[in-house]
């Protein structure tokens, strides 16, 4: 059944107030970038506070998918997501950014991260079927990422600390910078 747009904007605005107040959100959603004053006395946008923005907003989209039904080369919520269906829906319909492919396309894109330096919205990839780069999630902060695993059929989240997926990672990727 369609998630009605009142329940997806409902349920993205008390994930943000509940993200915000756990910590997993720390870059503020909905607040406004920082002005930086240069030396000519006037104000330019910190390019960050735009980054952190998008990210969010990626974060946001994702959680509000969470209990959508898998099916496998799925790229739309009502029929069914499959992990980077899911990947490349949200990126298009949080900040209007395109990838798509597989997720060993999507692998072959975007920025190398560091386990240790993965922020929200950076993209978390996995080797699941003794294939490098078979499965793709969305770090949502707090060592946990959103996905769309065949297994239970749902759209959830996971840890990156332990746990099945732990074993498996392979590595992060940016997509703003």
């Amino acid at each position: 059944m369609p998630t009605s747009r009142y329940s997806l904007a409902a349920l993205l605005a008390s994930s943000t107030l509940v993200l915000n107040a756990c910590g997993v959100l720390p870059y503020g959603v909905g607040s406004s970038a920082p002005a930086v004053s240069n030396v000519g006395g006037g104000g330019t946008a910190n390019a960050a506070g735009a980054i952190n923005d998008k990210a969010n907003e990626v974060v946001l989209f994702a959680l509000g998918l969470v209990e959508t039904g898998y099916l496998f080369g799925g790229k739309n919520p009502e029929a069914g997501l499959d992990c980077s269906g899911m990947v490349s829906y949200v990126y298009q319909k949080a900040v209007d950014m395109r990838l798509a492919g597989s997720a060993a396309d999507l692998a072959r894109q975007g920025k190398p991260v560091p386990a240790e330096q993965l922020r929200p919205g950076d993209l978390v990839f996995f080797n699941t079927r003794n294939k490098s780069y078979s499965h793709v999630g969305i770090y949502i902060g707090d060592k946990r990422f959103v996905h769309a695993p065949s297994s239970r059929g749902k759209v959830r989240t996971e840890s990156l600390k332990n746990g099945w997926f732990a074993a498996r990672f392979e590595e992060g990727r940016t997509y703003f910078e």
